[in-house]
């Protein structure tokens, strides 16, 4: 019996803060562990969201407490804040959308943890996802 597979899309978003993710890495001299990530991308976390789509820890579970990460979620469509999802890999911290209607799983961002946080006001309009009904 095959298994049913959740296809796992890498926003545009996400796509820039893995080139800061880069840099980042490089300026602490530890340009290496850049080419650990994406093997690791590869082989354990694309597999595993393609599997599980909500391995993840909903976001909402543990609200932002700042004004301006309140104002920032509630600019969102509809139920998209609902759809948000963290997954924890290593050193990384994914946001990404698995949504009950979608076969699809959206990686929105990643950072390292001694990166800034998420920035919504970018990740929503530039993730090339369709409208969130």
């Amino acid at each position: 019996m095959a298994e049913d597979l959740c296809r796992v899309e890498l926003t545009a978003s996400f796509l820039e803060r893995l080139d800061a993710i880069d840099a980042f890495l490089s300026e602490a001299d530890a340009a290496f562990a850049f080419d650990d990530l994406l093997a690791e991308l590869r082989a354990t976390v694309i597999p595993n969201l393609a599997r599980f789509p909500r391995i993840g820890r909903r976001y909402l579970d543990n609200p932002p407490q700042s004004a301006e990460a309140l104002a920032q979620l509630a600019m969102l469509p509809a139920g998209a804040a609902s759809a948000l999802r963290e997954y924890l890999h290593g050193d990384y911290l994914m946001l990404y959308v698995a949504m009950d209607a979608s076969e699809t799983v959206y990686l929105l961002s990643i950072r390292h943890h001694r990166q800034l946080s998420f920035d919504f006001a970018r990740l929503w309009p530039g993730a090339g996802m369709p409208p969130l009904a």
